[in-house]
């Protein structure tokens, strides 16, 4: 067991080296435990494989098979596949059909469905509403299409030349009256179209727990000041997202909303805004939709409707748990989906790059993720040692001298070709893992993280007032190895702890961190988050009241966590919604409930048994239906906060569920911050940007189809002199037939209906490109 040592500051002298002698320490015995491990197991040579050996049993048997979903409730991802999968099959009701998709559409599809799952449900074939498609007037066809004008017009040329014979129409999310109108007052729609649907699925659940929306642009529409004329409509599309989430869910939420105590900024007032859109829009909901909700005994939901400006610690932070430490520092490419470039069968002639996909498929990311790095390594030796022991053939014997902890295990798993699926797997994440802690080492991140916590809590590691606070600051900057992203960082927390800074001091500051000037146009960009940001000589203003009230320190202190004090605002919140001591002046509702007891609200008597003396899961031997607390970050979730929801509903008698526009990095963060001051013009949003428009191909009138040729006139044949009657009479048989039976035979009967050919589905892919 590493040795604990304890960090301090209040001197105000450095704290390098002890506290890089802590985590150090620590790390030597993490590795060093893992070449004990390994040398420690039985040095068998590696046999080859015979038939008298059992087979490699899969991966999931390799190492135990506890999921941590099994105590997280119901998965959105879940939900909403088997949200789309039933709108099909109700659909097709067992007819072959054409699916036809637009680019939108298809990316809701491919982020939680295969091809084969569509294929599956009578789908002959999955086509792009935007690319040039055959005519197939025999067949009917599902649109599962996004409301957007441009594709309305697709659909519209589809109707007029009648390219199936029947159009389903179901549509993603709630389309405009005027969108709706024209194809009402289309007699050609009037005739074809026999279902139109409306499915509330405008959204990408991330993760079981997790649901964003991919609009990154979210944030300077709410918060640049240039952006008002775009506020509205904007809230109204992610009031219909929320409520979308709501519904896959089967729940109708009590809604409140983030009021800040003593705002300063203009966006303060978004949260009451956007609280009210989705009000309406649930209401709208529920009136057109009777079975809404479904019957239920569990007690009823709440809705959080928050913003950024409620914790602008959060997204500059460093956090040391798995995945925000790894999105943090390692290029992890976003897009449709998160995916880190690693190189697999290094050293050997096999050596290549490869593209890993991080998503909820990867049992080890999902039981990894939330850890502490310390714990994530520790665990991960821990599953190969198991590996180890119940397959001691693949054991190689190694000189002890020559181990090397994680890079050990990625060496021996290069020998184990029987074993490709754990390998990646466990090669992808030694790899993170192990630059992780390169990196954590290298910008001294310890001494970072130290000054980082005291910003953030207001104190000390003994949970007391910190001392000489800008001191450690400086030295911080003077390290040569903190990376100026991170100087920048720490200086916007320095600026928010101070509450404002004398304009000419924080130029001062980031010359002595070798910034740019230009950094301070960024850094008083917090002021549009609520943040006070500059103050004058004689400025004596009171500090600001804190969101939630200091808590007691902890009676035992943790000193291996030291570095992960800080809770997040969101944190507290569910803290106190779990003990129903929400501030109601601060989170009030848009619709106070009839029983002001919040949490125990719903239609079944065990609602009364919800609310506990504390957030702490009780133990008991039956098991009741969990409220479900949803929390909407407007303009963007850190990964820190993702976690406590998911800690909240492992430690709680709470399921939670995190919703926003769109995850933030810290670097992502500061971006944003200094785009709210750029010309908005330059900054691309989509919603600003000229409307798309529906392919010219699709207008282009069909081709008449070629002539018949002309049948060729047989030559002909010399004269034959006619023979009598009774030459033809004397050779004739009364039993005979003409040869092969030719004379006989007759056309096969024409059909009109669809031929099924069984291979035709086989040829098909839901994400093939055209």
């Amino acid at each position: 067991m590493a040795a604990k040592v304890k960090i301090r500051s209040r001197s105000g002298t450095s704290t390098n080296d002890m506290q890089d002698a802590a985590w150090h320490m620590h790390m030597h015995t993490v590795e060093s435990g893992l070449a004990t491990l390994i040398s420690a197991s039985p040095a068998v040579k590696h046999q080859p494989a015979t038939s008298n050996q059992p087979k490699s049993p899969s991966l999931l048997a390799q190492f135990p098979t506890k999921t941590l979903l099994s105590s997280m409730g119901v998965s959105i991802i879940d939900a909403q596949r088997d949200i789309i999968l039933n709108v099909i099959r109700s659909t097709t009701q067992g007819q072959w059909k054409v699916l036809v998709l637009d680019d939108t559409s298809k990316k809701l599809l491919d982020n939680v469905l295969h091809a084969d799952d569509i294929l599956n449900e009578s789908i002959t074939n999955i086509e792009k509403i935007e690319d040039r498609r055959p005519k197939n007037p025999d067949v009917d066809a599902i649109y599962l299409i996004s409301p957007q004008t441009h594709i309305v017009d697709c659909v519209m040329a589809d109707l007029e030349r009648r390219r199936y014979r029947k159009t389903n129409l179901i549509w993603t999310s709630l389309l405009p009256p005027h969108m709706k109108e024209r194809l009402d007052k289309s007699a050609v729609a009037r005739d074809q179209i026999t279902i139109f649907r409306v499915l509330n699925i405008d959204f990408f659940p991330r993760e079981s727990h997790l649901v964003t929306f991919r609009d990154p642009w979210s944030f300077p529409i709410l918060f640049h000041p240039a952006c008002n004329n775009l506020i509205r409509q904007h809230m109204e599309d992610l009031a219909q997202k929320i409520v979308g989430v709501c519904v896959a869910l089967g729940e109708f939420p009590d809604i409140r909303y983030y009021r800040p105590r003593t705002p300063t900024h203009e966006a303060s007032v978004l949260c009451s805004h956007l609280a009210r859109f989705v009000q309406e829009e649930l209401n709208l909901y529920a009136n057109f939709h009777k079975d809404f909700p479904p019957p239920s005994n569990r007690p009823r939901a709440t809705l959080y409707i928050t913003d950024r400006s409620m914790d602008v610690f959060a997204p500059l932070l460093h956090e040391f748990t798995y995945q925000a430490m790894a999105h943090d520092l390692l290029p992890i490419r976003e897009g449709d989906k998160s995916t880190y470039k690693t190189i697999v069968n290094q050293g050997t002639p096999k050596q290549e790059e490869k593209d890993y996909e991080i998503s909820e498929k990867d049992r080890i990311w999902v039981e990894n993720r939330h850890l502490h790095m310390k714990d994530t390594i520790e665990k991960l030796m821990g599953d190969f040692q198991k590996f180890i022991d119940e397959n001691p053939h693949f054991t190689k014997e190694s000189d002890p001298s020559g181990m090397n902890g994680l890079n050990t295990i990625k060496d021996m798993l290069a020998g184990l070709p029987q074993f490709e699926e754990m390998k990646g797997a466990y090669s992808l994440h030694l790899g993170m893992a192990q630059e992780c802690m390169d990196l954590f080492q290298r910008h001294k991140l310890p001494d970072m993280a130290s000054v980082e916590q005291i910003l953030a809590t207001g104190l000390d590691e003994d949970y007391r007032k910190p001392k000489h606070v800008t001191d450690q600051v400086v030295r911080t900057l003077d390290d040569d190895a903190i990376v100026m992203p991170d100087r920048l960082r720490l200086i916007a927390l320095y600026l928010i702890y101070k509450d404002g800074l004398l304009p000419a001091d924080l130029i001062k500051l980031l010359l002595h961190a070798q910034l740019p000037p230009q950094h301070a146009e960024m850094l008083h960009n917090f002021g549009l988050l609520g943040v006070r940001t500059s103050r004058n000589l004689k400025d004596s203003r009171p500090p600001p009241i804190p969101l939630f009230p200091q808590k007691p320190p902890p009676t035992l202190v943790q000193e291996e966590y030291a570095l992960s004090r800080f809770e997040t605002a969101l944190q507290r919140l569910l803290a106190n919604h779990a003990t129903n001591t929400v501030d109601a002046t601060v989170f009030p509702y848009i619709k106070p409930p009839i029983d002001l007891g919040e949490n125990d609200i719903g239609p079944a008597p065990t609602s009364l048994r919800s609310a506990k003396p504390t957030w702490a899961k009780a133990k008991s031997s039956t098991t009741e239906p969990r409220q479900r607390v949803i929390v909407f970050m407007a303009g963007g979730a850190t990964y820190s906060e993702s976690r406590v929801c998911y800690d909240m509903t492992r430690q709680s008698n709470k399921e939670v569920f995190l919703l926003t526009s769109h995850m933030l990095t810290p670097a992502f963060f500061l971006r944003q911050v200094g785009d709210l001051s750029t010309d908005k013009r330059k900054l691309g949003i989509p919603a600003e940007q000229p409307p798309k428009q529906a392919p010219a191909h699709l207008f282009e009138r069909d081709e008449p189809p070629p002539p018949a040729p002309r049948p060729v006139q047989a030559p002909l044949k010399p004269a034959v002199p006619a023979q009598p009657p009774t030459q033809a009479m004397n050779n004739m048989s009364l039993n005979s037939k003409q040869a092969n039976g030719t004379a006989t035979a007759t056309p096969a009967p024409s059909s009109s209906k669809l031929q099924k050919d069984p291979e035709k589905k086989k040829r098909h892919f839901f994400s093939s490109k055209r």
